[in-house]
Formats: structure tokens, C-alpha cells, sequence
């Protein structure tokens, strides 16, 4: 039954030379034979004058050519639509980003199945990975609307060729991209169900949105480095409090010699800091350029499309993106909520870890909420998981949480449990981009293979290690930091919003069903130069009134609530003196 099931996979692949003749066959038998549009010919064959300029892509059913569709590029100089309409007639601008989709084909027996629908895909990837802005084809009316499903609309202008009358139809890529974007569990289906061997992925890898909206103000080339002192980024997480003296003055003194030379190839002084600081064997720590360089080394290493994963729900965004856009893992989710505080319950917890996964991810304390697991329980949930599970835990912001509050030293005695450390945020670093992994030596012997070269450049494995050697000066920023969250939560409830108490450098605030929205907020303060995040896209419960703020300094909170009051009372009349 396996060997049936293989040799009826579906296998999407760029037709070689080899395959040509097979489609001219295939042109002949549907499109003279069947469909009376041209005269058959005693060859057997159908050829144009774009088969040597365009490209032709294919899908296979057990080794045998299913359907075809080609593709043609700008470069061309011509499209089949040249045949029908004169350019000027067209209502739309044919340039150099134009392509042409053209004789999508499939044979008699796999109509109606999933073939056409990855034809279709299959050409719209290849434009789109190639720059395209527009698409045009001529269908026939009679699977026009197959064209439309896709997000092709009709121009109004029809021909006949032979028998057959056909719509010219476009669309912008962009356009597109929206209607297949609105169909992520088909794409799935359909990507577990063949073998994709085109040079472009199925999905188009997406970024996952992070905050960082003041660059905008700051500008993306840098220009003018010095309009970051008027913008309160309240949008990221970054320390509000510089890196420690030792850090920075040994950057100043020693700066041009660190950007011209090559750091060492392993990171291994790092390595050796991090150890030294942390209580760990050497061998049971990674280092990497910051965590998502991690999430995405490890994940992609262990981890398949299909794979069942864990993960909170609201949590740290680049989680779910990874594992459902990049990866296409089937994500569960342990939803959190307001009845409750946002608080992780340990008992549902225990629950879902006990289920068939490959691999469950805890943000602690968690992002957006700021609850954490207290280590005495999670201690107890980790040592329950069944060993088949991968537990990945994210302690980016647990040195805000007070000492103690790590299990660091439990990943590297354990056979299943992964600790990812950003340095980013706690250390003052988030420019630099350092953060590594521990756990035991054999769950990282595997990503070592994957992991380049000079991964972290000299300055920031540099900072890194001063950055370690400093414990006292960073103890202190912790600290204070907690009671600047405090001063600023009890400030924003003077709103009357609601603030989640939190234990890392951010807060969790819900508006009021009575006033403006996070959208609202967010954008009045945009204009003053506040920079926050609207909290709606970070989790299904979230809603339209929760904005995330960072703690920063006393200064600048003080300025961020003015600001805040001004934007109120702009948009809220309750708040008018």
C-alpha cells in the first residue's frame, strides 16, 4: 500500500528537454484532437514562437506528465496575447514586469483534482520570486472562473481560436497574493500532498512583523542618527539603560581594530564567558547571532513540515511564524486569557505536554503578558514531559525576574529540555545581537553542523564577554528596572486602562470598551514621536485594545505618559481638561 501511495505522489518540478516533446504531444492531442482550435497535424504536435523563450512547469503523477502550464517572462519580447489584441488596446500597461501565464493543461483523468490548482500556484510563485508586478492570460471561458478563483478578474475583451473562445484576463501579483495568502490550509494540504522540486518554495517566506516602526522616524540609511534622542522606541523591548562602562570602553578604544578583523571562527572566548558566568559545561552551550538566528538554525534542523508543536497562545511572534510560515508545522495551541489574568495554568499545561508532540515551546516570562512560571513549578512540569518532546524554553527576559529564576542548569542535565538566552534585551546588547543555547551536549551536536562560521561578529562577542564580566552593574539596571515598571504601570491606570502586572521590562495594558482603540493610541502617538505596539496581531485572544509598552527610563516614562495624556485627550473626549 506505501509503494502505491509513492508512486502516486505528486511531483511538481520546471520541465526539462526532455519533457518538451511530451508537452508539444500533449498541446496536439487536447488542443487540436480534442478541442478544435488548431488543425491536427500529421506530426502530432503543437509548437509556437515562444517555446524557445518561455518556461514550461510541469506535474507529474507516478513518473507521468499530468498537466503543464507555461510561463513567459518580459524578456521575451513577446507573448501569445500579441496575437489577439494590439497593446495599445489593452487596459493595462504591459513593461518589463509583465509576465504571461499561459496553457494550463491537464489530461483528461486528473481533472478536477489538485492539478490544476498547483499549476496555478506553481506559475504564480515563479513570477512573483522573479519580480513580477503583473500577470495576463487568455482562458478559455469555460474554466475562466478557475482563473478568477485565483484572483485573475475578466478585462472585457474576448477571441476566438479556432473553436474555442477565450477572456483575457490580468491581475496584479500583488492581488494575488492576497487571495493565496486567504488559503494557508489549502497551501498546506497541497505542499503534504507533493513533492515541490522548483527552485522557489511553495510559501513565500513572510517576515514576521517585530515592532521597530521608529526607524521610520529615525531613518532606514541612518542619515540622521541623532533624531533617535527625540523618539521614545516603546515599540521594541531594547534596555532603556546603556551596556555596562567596561563594554563600552573597550568598544571606543579598541573599535577600528574589532570592524577589521575576523573574529574567532567558533565564538569560543564567548563560549567560555558564558560557561564562566552561568555554571555550564562548555560543551553544553551554542552561541548564536541573537535568538531568532537560533530559533531558526534549531527549528528548521529538527523540525518538518507536518511536525506537532506547542506553543502559547499569546506568545512571541516569531514562534508561530517559523513554525507555520517557514516550516509548515501543525502548531497547537495553549490558549491563555483575561479570565485569568494571562497567567499559564500549570495543570492545562501538564495536559497539553503530555500530548504526541515533537516539540513545545514556553516564552517565561511571556511575551506580551509578562507572567511567569515561577522555576520551583516549571521544574516540576519539565521533569514530566516525556522524553519523545523537545521542550524549548526562552528565558530572554527571566534576569529581569530576580536571581534563581532560570533552568539552565536543568537543560543541560536533562535529555529533552533547551534553554534559548538572549542577550539582547537584559544586557543592553540588543544592537549586537548575541544570544546562545544550553542544554545537554547531544541535542546541540547536531546544530553545531549547521552553524557558519564567525557567526557573531568580533564587536558583539567582544561586548558580550565584557558584558558578562560586569554582573554588578547589571544586577543594579534589573533591579531598578522593576521599580520603573511599577511607577509606570500605576501611571498608565490612571487612565483607567488595565495593566497586567508583569515581572519583565514591559507592560500589558487593555484599554477601555469605552475609548479609542490600541490602532487609535498607537498611531496619535506615532505623530508625538512615542513609538508602542498594538498588540492585536500577537495572539487570538488579544483583541483590538491591548497595547504592549515598554519600560524605559524615568525621564522617558514620564515623557511617554504626557504624551499618552495629549493623545487621550485628542481622541477621547473623557480625557479633555
Amino acid at each position: 500500500m506505501t509503494t502505491t501511495l509513492l508512486s502516486d505522489r505528486l511531483v511538481v518540478a520546471e520541465a526539462g528537454e526532455g519533457r518538451r516533446a511530451e508537452i508539444f504531444r500533449f498541446r496536439h492531442e487536447v488542443y487540436a484532437s480534442e478541442l478544435g482550435q488548431h488543425a491536427e497535424n500529421e506530426l502530432g504536435e503543437l509548437r509556437d514562437g515562444l517555446d524557445g523563450r518561455n518556461v514550461y512547469l510541469v506535474v507529474e503523477r507516478g513518473g507521468e506528465l499530468a498537466g503543464f502550464v507555461s510561463v513567459t517572462p518580459p524578456s521575451a519580447g513577446m507573448y501569445s496575447v500579441d496575437k489577439y489584441f494590439r497593446r495599445g488596446e489593452l487596459p493595462f500597461a504591459v513593461d518589463g514586469w509583465t509576465w504571461e501565464i499561459r496553457l494550463l493543461t491537464v489530461r483528461r483523468e486528473d481533472r478536477g483534482s489538485e492539478v490544476a490548482l498547483l499549476l496555478m500556484l506553481a506559475a504564480f510563485r515563479w513570477v512573483e520570486s522573479r519580480g513580477g508586478r503583473r500577470v495576463m492570460a487568455i482562458g478559455r471561458k469555460e474554466v475562466a472562473g478557475m482563473y478568477e478563483k485565483a484572483g485573475m478578474r475578466k478585462c472585457g475583451m474576448e477571441v476566438a481560436a479556432g473553436e474555442v473562445r477565450y477572456e483575457l484576463m490580468t491581475a496584479e501579483v500583488g492581488e494575488i497574493r492576497g487571495v493565496v495568502d486567504g488559503m494557508e490550509l489549502v497551501v498546506r494540504r497541497l505542499e503534504g500532498g507533493c513533492e515541490w522540486r522548483l527552485d522557489v518554495p511553495m510559501r513565500r517566506p513572510a517576515a514576521c512583523f517585530h515592532g521597530g516602526a521608529f526607524f521610520e522616524a529615525v531613518g532606514p540609511r541612518f542619515d540622521d542618527l541623532g533624531r533617535a534622542a527625540g523618539i521614545i522606541n516603546a515599540d521594541v523591548l531594547d534596555a532603556w539603560y546603556p551596556p555596562a562602562p567596561a563594554v563600552v570602553e573597550t568598544l571606543r578604544e579598541h573599535l577600528p581594530w574589532l570592524l577589521r578583523t575576523s573574529p574567532p571562527t567558533g565564538c569560543e572566548g564567548l563560549v567560555e564567558a558564558i560557561a564562566a558566568a552561568r555554571g555550564l559545561p562548555g560543551g553544553s552551550v551554542l552561541a548564536g547571532a541573537g535568538s531568532s538566528d537560533l530559533i531558526f538554525r534549531a527549528f528548521r534542523t529538527w523540525l518538518r513540515t507536518g511536525s506537532r508543536v506547542l506553543i502559547l497562545d499569546p506568545t512571541y511572534g516569531e514562534y508561530a511564524h517559523v513554525l507555520e510560515r517557514v516550516i509548515g508545522c501543525e502548531v497547537v495551541r495553549l490558549r491563555l486569557g483575561r479570565e485569568n489574568g494571562w497567567e499559564v495554568d500549570p495543570v492545562a499545561l501538564r495536559a497539553a505536554l503530555a500530548e504526541d508532540l515533537e516539540l513545545a515551546v514556553i516564552v517565561n516570562p511571556n511575551s506580551p503578558t509578562g507572567r511567569l512560571i515561577p522555576v520551583e513549578v516549571l521544574r516540576g512540569i519539565l521533569a514530566g514531559v516525556p522524553r519523545r518532546t523537545r521542550v524549548w524554553v526562552d528565558e530572554t527576559y527571566t534576569d529581569f525576574c530576580g536571581p534563581g529564576e532560570t533552568v539552565e542548569r536543568d537543560a543541560v542535565g536533562s535529555a529533552n529540555v533547551v534553554v534559548c538566552k538572549s542577550m539582547s534585551k537584559a544586557y543592553a546588547l540588543s544592537g549586537a545581537r548575541v544570544a546562545y543555547l544550553a542544554a545537554g551536549a547531544h541535542q546541540l551536536e547536531g546544530l553545531r553542523a549547521v552553524t557558519p562560521p564567525w557567526v557573531v561578529s568580533l564587536p558583539a562577542q567582544v561586548a558580550a564577554v565584557r558584558a558578562l564580566e560586569s554582573p554588578e552593574y547589571y544586577a543594579a539596571r534589573w533591579a531598578e528596572t522593576g521599580r520603573l515598571r511599577e511607577a509606570l504601570a500605576a501611571a498608565l491606570r490612571g487612565f483607567g486602562w488595565r495593566v497586567l502586572p508583569g515581572s519583565a521590562n514591559f507592560l500589558l495594558c487593555e484599554l477601555p470598551e469605552d475609548g479609542p482603540t490600541a490602532a487609535e493610541v498607537v498611531r496619535g502617538s506615532r505623530r508625538r514621536g512615542l513609538f508602542l505596539r498594538d498588540a492585536r496581531a500577537m495572539g487570538s485572544a488579544m483583541g483590538e485594545r491591548m497595547v504592549r509598552v515598554a519600560v524605559k527610563s524615568c525621564g522617558e516614562n514620564a515623557a511617554m505618559v504626557g504624551i499618552l495624556g495629549a493623545v487621550l485627550a485628542e481622541v477621547d473626549v473623557r480625557w479633555v481638561v
